[in-house]
């Protein structure tokens, strides 16, 4: 498989995990987070304005089964509006951007935000040191809730909430594995694989302050990519920020020296609510 057949199945499976989070929760989370998604033209569109963060609002996966057209951007937008979505970040892989993109993004006033890099690589070719001292192994659903926490805490989210509620959910989805890394009786490492057909997505992963360093990411990787291989999976994919210049990211460091490799770097644009928008 080359490297724009492997970004497609990537970016496929990407949106699929973000639509199971917010879609996977109990009636009383959804509620509460006041979450809406819908499947457009082959992508999803994600809405929880109730989230501490705008993270979860998400557009993504498009170009694949229709093009990108301005008709498809504008149910997207259409959607955020009836949502009530104030802000929401687009993000299309830069192969499936149409000829006309900077006059459709001129016209909705999208801004440039990060840019996140897709990533990936054969199951077989994922190797990485799982030496810790720390236990690492599956969750069980009586510590859902610690295993939210860490998440929380590491992506710098506020303890507690239905938004830790919809990550705690994620366990107990079939599609999901989860794991974490604990010292003792305390989760201090929690990582997600999230399982596609033949595609297994490293979904997210934190380790708290105080045990950083000792080795539980790469811990983590490496339960996860046996947990792939067991599922049937034949390639691994990931995404992280592109670090800005001089600065590091450490999860994109430990993704390269487990054998991931870039796929294309994708810009994100920030759609804003006009003012006075219902």
């Amino acid at each position: 498989m080359d490297r724009e057949q492997l970004g497609q199945l990537a970016d496929l499976a990407e949106a699929e995990f973000m639509l199971q989070y917010v879609a996977g929760v109990p009636q009383a989370v959804s509620s509460a987070l006041v979450s809406g998604h819908a499947r457009i033209g082959g992508g999803v569109a994600l809405s929880v304005p109730n989230a501490p963060t705008y993270y979860w609002n998400k557009a993504l996966g498009f170009g694949f089964e229709e093009p990108v057209t301005r008709d498809l951007m504008d149910r997207v937008f259409r959607f955020y509006r009836e949502q009530g979505t104030e802000v929401a970040t687009i993000q299309i892989a830069p192969d499936r951007l149409p000829h006309d993109w900077e006059e459709i993004r001129a016209a909705e006033k999208l801004e440039p935000g990060s840019v996140i890099i897709q990533l990936g690589c054969e199951i077989d070719a994922f190797r990485i040191d799982d030496a810790t001292e720390l236990r690492i192994g599956r969750v069980p659903s009586d510590a859902a809730d610690q295993w939210a926490s860490v998440l929380m805490a590491g992506f710098e989210w506020p303890q507690g909430g239905p938004l830790s509620e919809m990550l705690a959910a994620a366990v107990n989805n079939p599609r999901f594995r989860a794991y974490a890394a604990w010292d003792g009786d305390q989760v201090v490492g929690a990582a997600a694989l999230f399982v596609h057909g033949e595609v297994a997505v490293l979904s997210g992963a934190a380790t708290l302050p105080s045990h950083r360093g000792r080795g539980a990411q790469s811990a983590l990787m490496a339960i996860r990519a046996g947990a792939a291989a067991e599922a049937g999976c034949r390639w691994m994919v990931a995404q992280t920020g592109r670090p800005s210049a001089g600065s590091v990211n450490h999860s994109l460091n430990n993704m390269l020296r487990a054998g991931l490799r870039p796929l294309y770097d994708r810009q994100a644009w920030t759609w804003r609510a006009a003012p006075g928008a219902q």
